[in-house]
């Protein structure tokens, strides 16, 4: 798996999964649990991880919703 996105936002991370869902690419979300021990601050991103073959169709998808990937 690749990471896609590191964000943390849940807004973004929910559009994110929303635009790959409809495309049809697969993805799991790293890091969610993490709110147990930073105690629901927001401080430790989530990571939206795909499978290496589907990593540049989801880029596309990304840049088509705007989403910034902080890439250069």
């Amino acid at each position: 798996m690749k990471e896609l996105l590191r964000t943390n936002d849940p807004t973004v991370l929910a559009f994110a999964t929303a635009l790959l869902d409809s495309e049809g690419i697969d993805w799991f979300a790293f890091d969610v649990n993490m709110s147990v021990l930073e105690g629901s601050i927001g401080i430790m991103p989530r990571r939206l991880m795909v499978l290496d073959r589907d990593l540049f169709m989801a880029e596309a998808v990304m840049r088509d919703g705007e989403i910034d990937l902080g890439r250069v």
